[in-house]
């Protein structure tokens, strides 16, 4: 994923060959407590880091504005194109405090109150202080507490006070969150925390913004709205699937986003956890006939928050994503605040890589897919490079509409995408296969020879897409 920018690249080849253009799933990495220093962060995008995300659940202003400077930096010293994602917190909902510290016991059959008291709650009832929960919720609709560990049945609702019946639980403490599976709830997508959030954020220049807890394309729409009245950086939205409601919309809304992340903790709490899967293989599945990245999400290595050794299981779950060509994996506590940053992503590159390159030499008829044209032209670009055994794919991106789109098409060859704009190389770094450089030279001059040899090609054929010209040439 490097390219080292010389004055004379036809002389000059990268420490790091074309071995390493075997990896095509990109890595995600959110940044946290243990990997938001210098020397650690600098490892990290050595180690393989395409994007890293910034949770707005956690730190907000200025300190998050502080980490993009720092990743801009490191990027920049580098030279590698790194993208940064805003994630924001979203409506996340949560119940109030409770008398005392302890935990309350839950017995099957019980009765339990939520309400809009703002007194400590007991082992009978607590404050649920959002009204638009109270507005949405119906008898029969279920609530989960506690990552799902505690289901319960509404059995009425009124102005202020929801009786249920405790289905499934042991224990119950203060300012547990909840997800309602069963229910639409009518409310914005942006928390005022949100819009404050977003707010500054936009004024940092982020590549992606990610929505949590998205239900409908409108929500995109709203958030779309909000950028644009504030910055005319073009931002791209990614589009968090964390809801049953979500996935039966999937279509509407990858159509309405830039891309989508599977957000596999939640989404698992909402729908039988045995979907999962299907649901996940779907959903990339949707994504690469609307054209968009997809991000798989959650406990990829999440026992390398202690270890420094991933499990089988986590590992088959990496390679899995691969072989399911999608986009890119995604760490969230490994990294924020696991015992070896670096380490978890050294890790995951030698999954990744291997399982591309695994997927490469066996590889599945991805150029067929439901509702594709026969005459689309990113398969002919796909078909023409894959017939003539060509070493690379480059192009001259004036936006990162055409790479993507061939992305799409997965065609198991280095797409190297020449950039004008350092923006464009960014948001690139998220797709799939997709190997960007940022160098105005070369995209003036349409220099495709020494763009493939920066990345160590140095024989071969080349597909080279500029605009609505495709080409077909060989290294000399």
């Amino acid at each position: 994923m490097i390219y080292n920018k010389t004055k004379n690249a036809r002389k000059t080849k990268l420490k790091i060959k074309w071995g390493k253009m075997n990896r095509f799933t990109k890595i995600t990495a959110s940044i946290g407590p243990k990997c938001e220093d210098k020397k650690t962060l600098t490892k990290m995008i050595q180690a393989g880091v395409n994007v890293c995300r910034l949770n707005f659940s956690h730190d907000t202003g200025d300190v998050q504005g502080k980490k993009i400077d720092l990743i801009r930096e490191i990027s920049a010293k580098l030279n590698i194109p790194v993208a940064v994602m805003i994630d924001l917190q979203g409506p996340k909902h949560r119940i109030g405090n409770f008398e005392t510290e302890e935990k309350f016991p839950l017995q099957h059959g019980q009765k339990f109150i939520f309400d809009k008291n703002e007194k400590p709650g007991n082992s009978s009832r607590v404050q649920l202080p959002d009204q638009d929960v109270f507005a949405s919720l119906k008898i029969g609709d279920r609530i989960l507490l506690n990552d799902g560990k505690i289901e319960m049945r509404v059995d009425s609702v009124t102005e202020d006070k929801i009786e249920t019946t405790v289905l499934r639980g042991t224990e119950i403490w203060s300012r547990r969150g909840f997800n309602l599976p069963d229910t639409e709830i009518a409310t914005s997508v942006l928390t005022d925390k949100d819009r404050a959030d977003l707010e500054y954020a936009l004024t940092k220049n982020p590549d992606w913004v990610a929505i949590s807890f998205v239900q409908k394309p409108e929500d995109i729409a709203e958030v779309r709205d909000f950028i644009t009245a504030r910055t005319s950086h073009p931002v791209k939205i990614i589009a968090k699937i964390e809801r049953p409601n979500a996935v039966e919309r999937i279509t509407e809304i990858a159509a309405a986003s830039d891309g989508i992340m599977i957000a596999r903790g939640d989404l698992a709490v909402e729908v039988p956890f045995e979907k999962l899967p299907a649901i996940s293989r779907h959903i990339i599945r949707e994504c690469r006939k609307m054209n968009k990245p997809v991000i798989m999400a959650t406990q990829m290595l999440g026992t390398m928050v202690n270890s420094e050794f991933p499990t089988r299981a986590e590992i088959t779950d990496v390679a899995n994503t691969a072989y399911l060509r999608a986009d890119s994996t995604m760490t969230s506590e490994e990294t924020t605040i696991g015992i070896n940053p670096v380490n978890v992503i050294e890790t995951m590159t030698k999954i990744l890589s291997y399982a591309d390159s695994d997927a490469i030499a066996n590889p599945y008829d991805w150029s067929r897919v439901e509702n594709v044209p026969e005459n689309d032209w990113s398969r002919s670009v796909a078909s023409m490079a894959y017939l003539n055994k060509a070493s690379a794919i480059v192009v001259f991106a004036r936006d990162t509409i055409t790479a993507t789109q061939i992305s799409c098409r997965k065609p198991d060859i280095p797409i190297i995408a020449v950039c004008r704009d350092r923006l464009i190389a960014n948001q690139l770094c998220l797709t799939r296969g997709i190997f960007p450089i940022y160098d105005e030279d070369l995209f003036g001059q349409r220099d495709a020879f020494n763009a493939a040899r920066s990345f160590g090609v140095e024989e071969g054929k080349l597909v080279i897409v500029d605009e609505d010209k495709i080409s077909l040439r060989t290294l000399d």
